[in-house]
């Protein structure tokens, strides 16, 4: 601890904020290529097989990406658009993929939280709601 002499004389340094996301070297996404695509089981409580692949960004690094949704047609050397974000139950998965873009396809027939995984607004239900958008 510090006297009050020792802090007048010389002021405590701030530190600055820690990145959690390196690889991505401050941008919001990048661009990366598929290395392998493989599963993963999560931890402790959860039981799944979650589909994740190993990626190469066009900064040359490396990381692990997490697929979301239901279904993909990724392969090796599909190419990708990553975002930041972690997965809870999956050690280490700091990156998610963002459907939708480039090789990996948007979720079909999603009808809520449709941004998150590049969902198309569906129309032909029969609503009174969406007879203002679709003319019969």
């Amino acid at each position: 601890m510090k006297t009050l002499i020792q802090l007048i004389r010389k002021k405590k340094k701030v530190k600055p904020a820690k990145r959690k996301r390196l690889a991505l070297e401050k941008c919001p996404q990048k661009k990366a290529t598929c290395l392998k695509v493989y599963t993963m089981t999560p931890r402790k409580p959860n039981s799944a097989l979650r589909k994740v692949t190993w990626v190469l960004f066009s900064n040359y690094k490396r990381v692990h990406a997490y697929i979301p949704g239901i279904g993909h047609s990724l392969q090796k050397h599909s190419v990708v658009l990553i975002r930041g974000g972690r997965v809870k139950d999956l050690p280490g998965m700091k990156y998610i993929i963002i459907r939708g873009k480039f090789d990996l396809k948007a979720v079909i027939n999603r009808r809520k939280a449709r941004s998150k995984y590049g969902g198309r607004k569906i129309y032909h239900r029969v609503d009174h709601r969406y007879f203002k958008f679709k003319y019969w």
